[in-house]
């Protein structure tokens, strides 16, 4: 099977359409910790969604950052945190970090990471600091870290990641690091009720010794807009799929049970529907307004807006679910209840009150009718 990718020919959507129900037939016993989420990254690599994000020229498509594919982009997120919203998670973490390769990474680093995510390797952003944050010192010869990450998810998965580390100046750097030494890593913190399969927990990168073009960019490059916050839509539209995965299991329920005519039941289904039309659209619009080629960095707040009716759209839809199901949702085997400890999870990421007291005062400093703050020129 040919894994060569032609942009004019490649349907990203279709593509994860085609892999959805086998990652949605294995998420519970991956859920359970009877299986890891191997088979499906190798679902994702055999697809072409793994190199689908590299630029076209290193054989992607610019999955979620070109502007030709970030429609496109929204939907394959939409449809992976539909089906496995532990699955989603790293590959949204996977196309984060090719594109903070393709931003920031010299040349030979582009080229580098370009062939082993073409071969089929998984990348991953550990942005989350251990118990001693990650240092970096400079040498005559490259860099050195010390210090750990916490809340690095795909553990034994993810081969390359980018983590942010501080430099002798106290400014934030990016560096791009081997993941998979396994001695490296620690799972055994990751005692969670929600995306327990996303193989996350502690690594150690003291002592690893790294070449300078291991550095991502310059100081303090990391949280430039609109990539930073900006990037949100991406996990916010993974989270999009897994509000539409628990309104989708609410109507078959209903359906089983002949009850979906009900005038209560089919208020609640229709509500449900609403959010997450609302929130599809909320995610959609961020999405072409951070990746435009000419965003400017106020595109963040859209984003970051985005984020937060995503939640909004979420607690809703739990309600709702919870509401017409009653106490079989709470049954372990049934899907919902699957799904809602991993969404529940997930949402709590990352402090939504600071994205919210942030967009905030974005919107407060805006001139103008607050109806004309997306269609002003």
């Amino acid at each position: 099977m040919t894994l060569a990718l032609h942009a004019h020919q490649f349907d990203a959507v279709a593509a994860a359409h085609d892999v959805a129900p086998n990652l949605e037939g294995r998420a519970a016993a991956a859920d359970r910790g009877e299986a890891t989420l191997a088979a499906d990254l190798e679902d994702l690599h055999m697809a072409g969604l793994i190199r689908a994000p590299l630029g076209v020229f290193a054989g992607g498509v610019g999955l979620c950052w070109e502007p030709g594919a970030v429609a496109g982009g929204v939907d394959v997120l939409r449809v992976l945190g539909r089906a496995n919203l532990a699955v989603a998670r790293l590959f949204e973490g996977h196309v984060n970090a090719v594109k903070l390769v393709m931003l920031y990474g010299t040349a030979a680093t582009q080229a580098r990471v370009a062939h082993a995510v073409r071969g089929g390797a998984l990348m991953g952003v550990w942005g989350a600091d251990g118990v001693r944050p990650v240092t970096l010192r400079e040498g005559r010869a490259g860099i050195t870290l010390d210090g750990g990450k916490r809340f690095a998810s795909g553990l034994g998965l993810v081969s390359l990641a980018v983590v942010s580390a501080t430099d002798g100046n106290g400014a934030t750097r990016l560096v791009l690091a081997p993941a998979d030494d396994a001695r490296r890593a620690d799972a055994s913190s990751w005692q969670v009720s929600g995306m327990r399969a996303t193989a996350s927990g502690d690594f150690d990168a003291s002592g690893l010794e790294l070449d300078f073009d291991a550095l991502l960019g310059g100081p303090d490059d990391y949280y430039c807009e609109p990539h930073f916050q900006g990037g949100v839509w991406r996990y916010a539209a993974a989270q999009l799929g897994a509000i539409e995965a628990l309104t989708d299991a609410m109507r078959a329920d209903l359906v089983a049970r002949g009850t979906l005519s009900d005038p209560h039941q089919a208020a609640r289904f229709a509500r449900a529907a609403m959010a997450c039309e609302t929130a599809r659209l909320w995610v959609r619009e961020a999405a072409l307004a951070v990746e435009a080629p000419d965003a400017d960095p106020g595109c963040a707040t859209r984003a970051l807006l985005a984020r937060l009716a995503v939640e909004r759209a979420a607690t809703d839809t739990m309600v709702e679910v919870d509401r017409a199901l009653g106490t079989a949702a709470h049954f372990n085997g049934h899907p919902v209840e699957r799904i809602g400890r991993d969404l529940s999870f997930y949402l709590r990421q990352a402090s939504p009150d600071d994205a919210l007291h942030a967009a905030s005062l974005a919107l407060a400093a805006r001139a103008g009718p607050v109806g004309d703050f997306w269609t002003a020129p």
